[in-house]
């Protein structure tokens, strides 16, 4: 991970094996960070932040959205809180505003994941699946109108219906997709969100 001060920047690696990382987590504190930013993925993402607030540390921690899942917040308990991340919007669909264009499609995709799956058990790895046929779903709906399913012509016309799709709104953000853009999202697909008493909470 790394941490960031006024006068520098200090990297330092972990492997998610780690038991402990109270080396590199010395190494960082000896600068005096504003913030540290963990690059991580899962529940090792935990750890450096769990060694941070064992020592004290009063500073900004961020981390990234591939540790946006409930074993993550149960393993790093009251040592996560006022952590940040930036993470797709369907991670707290109902706390999005009404006027955002991704709410009701994200708050949707909740209602039917947690609906079979449990309370909490919402899954940012799940809505790109969902996004991603939706995509499929509307693209075909077009394609199969200029060339029978199976054929080559059809998966060309598939591939051209989903690189001309605009505005293309699905729970983790509005795709609009081009020859030279695959993604196809902007800031839309993007909010910041702070740990607050063992959960998530969206931040202006």
């Amino acid at each position: 991970y790394t941490a960031s001060g006024l006068a520098a920047r200090i990297l330092t690696v972990y492997a998610p094996t780690d038991q402990s990382v109270t080396a590199q987590t010395v190494k960082i504190l000896a600068a005096n960070p504003d913030a540290v930013y963990i690059l991580s993925a899962g529940t090792p993402g935990a750890l450096p932040q769990i060694e941070l607030a064992k020592r004290g540390y009063k500073g900004l921690v961020y981390q990234t959205q591939g540790v946006a899942n409930n074993d993550f917040l149960r393993v790093g308990g009251k040592d996560l809180e006022g952590g940040y991340m930036t993470v797709a919007p369907v991670l707290v669909a109902e706390q999005l505003p009404d006027a955002s264009a991704v709410k009701k499609p994200a708050v949707d995709f909740v209602h039917r994941f947690e609906g079979k799956y449990g309370a909490g058990s919402r899954s940012l790895f799940a809505a790109t699946m969902w996004d991603a046929l939706l995509i499929v779903q509307q693209a075909a709906g077009q394609a199969i109108k200029k060339a029978q399913p199976g054929t080559p012509e059809f998966r060309g016309a598939l591939r051209d219906s989903i690189e001309g799709m605009k505005e293309f709104v699905g729970s983790q953000g509005v795709f609009n997709m081009s020859p030279a853009d695959h993604n196809g999202v902007d800031q839309r697909s993007q909010v910041m969100v702070r740990i607050e008493n063992g959960t998530w909470k969206l931040k202006d």
